[in-house]
């Protein structure tokens, strides 16, 4: 069954979970543009996507409307919290959840949903709450990689691959 929601936490599943911070009090994060396709891939099949992150900062806010998620939870320290508030207002189950995790903050949600997953560098004392573990580490495309899992787990990565392929291409 695909799932009608799928979370992903930032620090470590989208970036590498560095930050950098130079001598002017900027902060750089690194994002994978790969990852971009995972969000691609789930709105064709009208699956919604979801982050909530820990981190509260432009910097996110800034990738987050590039990409037009609109479900953006920053600064979030009980994501079952705050997963609860968007199953009530998507009508969505925990059993029809995805979450991708990578730390110690996301291990009370990675117990609850349907299916959960972590990127390749996780803890092993993460990652053993994960139904599935990638082969990307965090910030080398392992959000795509997860949303590709469960596609191909469930039998339409390749006709929604080609359907996203055909809508790129279109004419406008």
């Amino acid at each position: 069954m695909l799932p009608k929601l799928i979370i992903t936490d930032i620090d470590g599943v989208w970036t590498d979970g560095g930050m950098y911070y130079d001598n002017t009090n900027n902060e750089w994060k690194k994002f994978n543009t790969s990852d971009a396709a995972g969000l691609l891939f789930c709105r064709e099949l009208g699956i919604h996507v979801a982050i909530i992150t820990g981190e509260n900062t432009t910097i996110m806010k800034r990738r987050a409307a590039k990409l037009n998620i609109e479900l953006l939870y920053e600064g979030i320290k009980d994501k079952v919290s705050c997963a609860k508030e968007i199953w009530e207002k998507l009508g969505v189950t925990a059993e029809e959840t995805a979450f991708i995790g990578d730390d110690l903050g996301d291990v009370p949600l990675l117990k609850i949903v349907g299916f959960a997953g972590s990127p390749a560098n996780a803890q092993s004392y993460i990652s053993k709450h994960a139904h599935w573990v990638g082969m990307k580490k965090g910030g080398d495309g392992a959000f795509r990689e997860f949303v590709e899992h469960i596609l191909e787990k469930e039998g339409v990565l390749e006709s929604t691959v080609e359907r996203v392929i055909e809508k790129l291409h279109a004419p406008k």
